[in-house]
């Protein structure tokens, strides 16, 4: 029996992005987002009824600044007290899952979707979804990027504006682009 383009995407196989069942998710998470985006601030800093009902799930005392993007959203878990400052980009096509208590600067941004490199079949949508894994207590700087398929430890630190291409071991400290472990 032949699987479907979100069936392939949540088994982290090759699957095309331009699909009919994919744009109905996406549009979903657009309007979540729109709704989180535009509602008056809430001195309880809590996590927006919009998002809270599109993650898979979310802790207590969760807080994600406006603005904020993600592509579907249903891909996305919380521990507690997890906080993104505004500008935070998601863009999970595969499992993102952030800890207890980390904290994402202005403008992070997490990719989940690695394209295919063949110009050919890039044209036609073909991508493969790796996930994103950030422990508890990750701390991610300003401007960060993290791409596909990376695990943060926990305590680890990503220092603003890094590229984080490959994993990084609980409590170390990596800057730059590609980022990479500050001694000591």
């Amino acid at each position: 029996m032949s699987r479907t383009e979100r069936q392939k995407m949540q088994a982290g196989d090759w699957y095309c992005c331009i699909d009919s069942e994919l744009s109905v998710l996406r549009h979903q998470a657009r309007l979540a987002v729109h709704q989180h985006n535009h509602r008056a601030p809430d001195p309880s800093e809590t996590l927006s009824p919009s998002l809270a009902a599109l993650f898979a799930e979310h802790g207590q005392n969760c807080l994600i600044e406006t603005p904020f993007h993600c592509a579907y959203g249903i891909n996305i878990t919380l521990g507690d007290q997890v906080y993104m400052n505004a500008g935070c980009t998601i863009l999970d096509s595969a499992p993102v899952r952030i800890g207890d208590r980390s904290m994402l600067g202005p403008n992070v941004q997490i990719y989940c979707a690695d394209h295919h490199r063949d110009p050919a079949l890039r044209a036609k949508g073909l991508e493969v979804a790796r996930p994103v894994t950030l422990g508890s207590d990750v701390w991610i700087g300003g401007g960060a990027i993290v791409l596909p398929g990376v695990t943060i430890d926990d305590g680890a630190i990503v220092g603003a504006g890094a590229v984080v291409t490959r994993d990084v071991e609980a409590g170390v400290r990596v800057v730059g682009n590609p980022a990479r472990a500050l001694p000591g």
